[in-house]
């Protein structure tokens, strides 16, 4: 009988020394689990981690643009470089995202070309109403022109900015709280525009109040009559849906919108030249897609905007090009010999 006990304590010995050590190999399979999960999420961390600011909102086709960007860039740099995108102005207005870019505080933005005339006044001559016919026209004023390429340069060389890419962004019209059929409608409508010399001096030549005020203001001012009108590209006039606080829709087509793709020098420095590659080839594609969306877009929107309610007008446009004759003149005595050279150039691209 003793013997018997001995034995049964034995087994229950074996049965505990094997669940130990069953227990111990499940604790090492753990741990090296955790090792190498660890390992793995060292291997797949993003080893340049950096930020893209923009001004348009998530609702935006800018926004949707930027979404690719930074998704091809972190497939095709197979994780390396990771984008994360500031939208709506967090990170400032678009002067002063350019400026982060110069100083290495910011990494992308986006920006119009017209609007390096902060810092090169020259730079003025693409927002010219009615001097850039389509977006092809702004492509070849860009990179084409002897006047295009040496401001790229400056861009480059001065401000420390790349130019990556540039993408279609719009072509401006008038919504407004009245029909816009002929250059005399205009007379004294309180026009909403962006703080630019050339949006300004166009309301202000083709006989409206200029009102600069900012983006995100827009809206309710129009809803509250505060102002009469406002002029975007059609996808901004969705995005920000003005067509429910406006009635009319005026096809004036007075300024081609581009959006540049910008990175910081400091950035691109950082960056092996492999991934530098990789930046630029994404950018250019990313462009693309940016100029397909507006462009697909636009071929639907005044039938969107028709079902809206909003009615439609095509006023003559001559005699808003003759009106806007003053804003050259301008422009060429501020920026004399250069200037007279830049709108010669753009202005005789075939």
């Amino acid at each position: 009988r003793r013997q018997r006990q001995m034995c049964i304590r034995d087994r229950n010995d074996i049965n505990v020394t094997m669940e130990v050590q069953i227990m111990m190999k499940g604790f090492k399979v753990m741990v090296m689990g955790i090792f190498f999960g660890f390992l793995t999420m060292t291997v797949i961390a993003a080893e340049y981690n950096l930020k893209m600011g923009m001004v348009a909102g998530v609702s935006s086709n800018e926004y949707k643009a930027a979404e690719y960007f930074a998704k091809e860039l972190k497939e095709r740099s197979d994780g390396q470089i990771e984008v994360t995108i500031f939208p709506d102005g967090e990170l400032g207005d678009d002067r002063s995202m350019i400026e982060q870019l110069s100083s290495g505080a910011l990494d992308f933005t986006f920006a119009e070309i017209g609007r390096f005339s902060i810092f090169f006044p020259e730079a003025e001559v693409y927002t010219l109403p009615y001097l850039i016919k389509d977006f092809n026209h702004m492509q070849k004023a860009t990179w084409k022109t002897e006047f295009g390429k040496n401001l790229v340069d400056k861009i480059n060389s001065e401000l420390g900015i790349t130019i990556l890419s540039q993408g279609y962004n719009g072509t401006r019209e008038i919504t407004a709280n009245r029909a816009i059929n002929s250059l005399k409608d205009m007379k004294g409508l309180k026009l909403r525009v962006p703080t630019v010399p050339a949006n300004l001096n166009f309301a202000k030549y083709s006989g409206a109040l200029p009102i600069p005020m900012a983006f995100s203001e827009v809206y309710l001012a129009l809803k509250t009559n505060s102002v009469d009108a406002q002029e975007n590209p059609l996808s901004a006039i969705k995005a920000q849906k003005f067509y429910e606080v406006q009635p009319y829709l005026a096809m004036t087509n007075h300024i081609i919108n581009d959006q540049l793709y910008l990175v910081s020098n400091l950035t691109m420095e950082t960056l092996p030249e492999k991934l530098q590659i990789v930046v630029r080839q994404v950018a250019e594609d990313a462009a693309s897609y940016h100029t397909k969306l507006f462009m697909e877009e636009e071929i639907n929107l005044k039938n969107f905007f028709k079902a809206k309610g909003m009615i439609i007008t095509e006023p003559e446009l001559d005699e808003f090009k003759t009106a806007m004759q003053p804003i050259y003149d301008e422009y060429s005595k501020k920026n004399g010999k250069l200037g007279l050279e830049g709108i010669r150039q753009i202005s005789d691209i075939k």
